[in-house]
């Protein structure tokens, strides 16, 4: 492995800054694009800085940008190196990532090659070549994953929606001289350690801080701006759409009117069927019976069981029964359950019924399911009352560390919750398969 001086002629341009230059000409950036693509180059004032640490609102362009400067940092600086770019998985970095700099490394003259089977991505031009390792960082366990490799630098995207485990450990892998660490997210809580360790000790740690608005990204129309201001609400906007570091606080769904949300119940037959189902026998068990007509998903009725309200546990046998009695004929495309709810999933696939494991991903998931009834691809219909009796009193725990809803009165709002999360994965095409590609471009 060679690490070239930061001034060094540049295969594909004749410097790191013009490099970095051309780059944002193709792309017609604003402020604060330009420094995060160029604050390593010798003549920037934060080229002597240990770390850029991006954030701001959606679509601001943080992501493109600071991968772009990435990898042509470590193309100009480096020669037979390894690098970490690192999302919350594996096929998140290749989906937000790589496919989004694809068609801007080969307009800069960059050579690739990926290997699907090991999860990485050879990266050259005229004789230069390093090597870009994926990683997802999923949960505690994650850290094992990177455990044991030594990086020139790591690129990690969303930053905030990892553990701390494995961000410190993918940050103590970069011990080549030389190496830099690159971070964006999306502003969470204030309290987050992310937030306090890094953005508030910028300083401390040698780190560029710089911040994104949608304002900074000119590809987004005003048409799909203001899409994105009326999506979000709360908390959520301050974050999303203001780029702001800020805490959860009241109704999860305080943007929800009964009087002005609420459909009347459906005409029947729909052109398709769903269930989603929050499972518990102590605690209470919801199931919501949804339909679809168009592209737009109404609730169409629901069963809601207490069982400490009512004296009496049921067994899975029996909330099977009940399950089909909520049918009543209507046969479902899937049902989409809890998943720590095992004998109950297999007792449904016993009867001939398409199960899916929900995603309990719950912060992501109150955001998807929060766009979708703002969007009205979720339609709760008045006949839905504990549903609804939910919608009013589901809060965020106040004073806690992290964004974290009350566990009360949560039980159909989490099944609401598990099958929006089963559309947004459907609408984006994740998937799970096994694959064994090397793939060329360039």
């Amino acid at each position: 492995m060679t690490a070239l001086p930061k001034s060094c002629n540049v295969p594909f341009l004749t410097s790191p800054q013009r490099s970095s230059a051309r780059v944002l000409r193709m792309g017609h950036p604003t402020v604060p694009c330009l420094p995060s693509m160029t604050w390593w180059c010798a003549a920037s004032p934060a080229h002597t800085c240990d770390a850029l640490i991006c954030d701001g609102a959606v679509r601001s362009g943080k992501t493109v940008c600071m991968a772009l400067s990435f990898l042509c940092w470590a193309t100009a600086c480096f020669d037979g190196a390894q690098f970490g770019i690192c999302g919350k998985s594996v096929s998140g970095v290749r989906r937000n990532v790589v496919a989004a700099v694809e068609p801007w490394l080969r307009r800069l003259g960059l050579r690739w090659t990926e290997n699907r089977t090991e999860h990485y991505l050879e990266l050259g031009c005229r004789g230069r070549s390093n090597r870009f390792y994926l990683f997802g960082g999923y949960d505690e366990k994650s850290a094992a994953l990177i455990q044991g490799i030594t990086f020139a630098g790591v690129l990690l995207d969303e930053a905030a929606l990892m553990p701390r485990s494995f961000v410190e450990q993918a940050c103590a892998r970069c011990s080549v001289e030389g190496a830099r660490l690159w971070f964006n997210c999306n502003p969470e809580s204030p309290q987050h350690w992310f937030y306090r360790e890094w953005i508030l000790k910028a300083r401390e740690k040698n780190a560029l801080h710089l911040h994104f608005t949608m304002e900074d990204n000119p590809a987004l129309s005003e048409a799909v701006k203001r899409r994105y201001r009326t999506t979000y609400s709360g908390a959520f906007y301050r974050r999303f759409v203001l780029g702001e570091w800020t805490r959860a606080q009241g109704l999860v769904y305080d943007f929800f009117d009964r009087e002005r949300d609420c459909a009347a119940p459906v005409d029947e037959p729909c052109e398709a069927y769903a269930v989603s189902v929050d499972y518990g026998t102590a605690n209470p068990a919801s199931f919501g019976l949804w339909g679809r007509r168009g592209t737009v998903w109404y609730r169409i009725d629901e069963y809601y069981y207490a069982s400490r309200r009512e004296g009496k546990q049921k067994t899975d046998a029996e909330y099977v029964e009940e399950l089909w009695r909520l049918l009543d004929g209507r046969r479902p495309d899937v049902v989409v359950v809890d998943p720590s709810a095992a004998s109950f999933i297999e007792a449904l696939r016993r009867t001939g019924l398409r199960v899916q494991k929900a995603d309990n991903d719950v912060l992501w998931g109150i955001r998807v399911t929060a766009g979708m009834l703002k969007e009205k691809k979720l339609i709760l219909c008045s006949n839905c009352a504990d549903c609804l009796r939910e919608m009013e009193l589901y809060c965020w725990e106040e004073g806690a560390v992290r964004d974290v809803p009350r566990k009360e009165h949560d039980h159909a709002m989490d099944e609401m919750r598990y099958f929006a999360a089963y559309l947004a994965q459907q609408e984006r095409g994740d998937g799970f398969y096994a694959a064994a590609v090397v793939r060329r471009a360039g």
